[in-house]
């Protein structure tokens, strides 16, 4: 690959980042294929503009199983008018939009995952060109980055905002000040698994604030965790100044993720029984979980220990599990 600081982006825009009002648009990416030999990937965006004032920079379908984001930024922009807005919204429903059609966590094309492409390439498949347009063209926008999550088709969570604990401080305390307005029914001191390539390491690394969200999972939304998506996203933009209102108080429990025993992974493969439901309590030991060996009937099953105290925030989705499955994941609840 070439120097990417010294390469133009594939992508082009077709709406104006400076211009005054609503622009609903798309960033279009040429993409030859067997069906459209001079065809495109055309990424639907919205660009709401009015005067000076704080930029937001909102996304969803980073993966594309995961539907509450996409919702509520849908729904925004919609009906959001230029007036109603001080400063720059910048709205991407769908930041993996192949993945987003397909249904599925990584794209269809290149089997790429959004969340481990940063910073990107022009000149690399369709899901690091997208990335590399949000790298250095979006990204340098904004001041405050929204990115919609939930668990998509193989995990589900208790429905949380989310900040990380970051060697910047004063950045860290914007962040959890937005997660605190988000008002989801728990907010989260988050950890990464692995922080290398994600859109929120990129944006940290900008000095942006960002927050994030895990809003249940399974691979569908809910009522529930669509009208969380939706109240969260206005209360964030009333918070940031760049509409007007009441921030709509909701009570929420924060919850941390001190070390990485907040994380258990299947060692076989089988059938798994849960133990617990979302938000209930474990002890340091506990079992968590069983797994049943596939193979034949009469083999002893598997237990899954808690390596911590806690409560349950995140569970292995579906019922079948592979060697190397984060079957759980628990947090300690802050004090109130």
């Amino acid at each position: 690959m070439t120097n990417t600081a010294l390469r133009p982006s594939p992508i082009s825009p077709t709406v104006d980042f400076y211009a005054e009002g609503a622009q609903h648009g798309f960033l279009r990416l040429p993409y030859s294929r067997d069906d459209s030999a001079w065809g495109s990937v055309m990424i639907p965006i919205a660009i709401i503009k009015n005067g000076e004032g704080p930029c937001a920079l909102i996304t969803g379908g980073n993966h594309g199983d995961e539907y509450e984001g996409p919702i509520a930024l849908l729904d925004l922009a919609r009906s959001l008018r230029a007036e109603d807005v001080s400063g720059t919204l910048i709205i991407v429903p769908a930041m993996n939009y192949p993945a987003f059609l397909a249904g599925t966590r990584t794209s269809p094309i290149d089997k790429g995952n959004m969340n481990r492409s940063f910073p990107g390439a022009p000149d690399g498949t369709v899901t690091q060109k997208i990335a590399d347009y949000f790298q250095r063209h979006l990204l340098p926008l904004a001041d405050i980055v929204l990115d919609f999550h939930s668990g998509g088709k193989t995990l589900d969570f208790l429905p949380f905002c989310a900040a990380h604990i970051l060697p910047d401080k004063q950045l860290e305390r914007k962040s959890f000040e937005l997660v605190e307005a988000f008002g989801a029914p728990y907010s989260m001191k988050m950890r990464e698994i692995d922080a290398v390539g994600m859109y929120d390491t990129a944006a940290e690394e900008m000095g942006k604030v960002f927050i994030t969200t895990e809003l249940g999972g399974g691979g569908t939304s809910t009522a529930k965790t669509a009208g969380i998506a939706k109240r969260g996203l206005g209360n964030v933009l009333i918070k940031a100044g760049l509409l007007r209102g009441e921030i709509e108080r909701q009570e929420t429990i924060w919850l941390d993720m001190p070390d990485g025993n907040c994380f258990i992974f299947a060692e076989d493969a089988g059938l798994l029984e849960p133990l617990l439901d979302l938000g209930e309590s474990v002890r340091k030991g506990d079992v968590v979980a069983r797994i049943y060996p596939l193979g034949r009937t009469g083999v002893d099953r598997l237990e899954v220990r808690a390596k911590m105290d806690g409560v349950l925030a995140a569970r292995h989705f579906p019922g079948l599990v592979k060697a190397g499955d984060c079957v759980s994941v628990l947090a300690t609840i802050e004090p109130g």
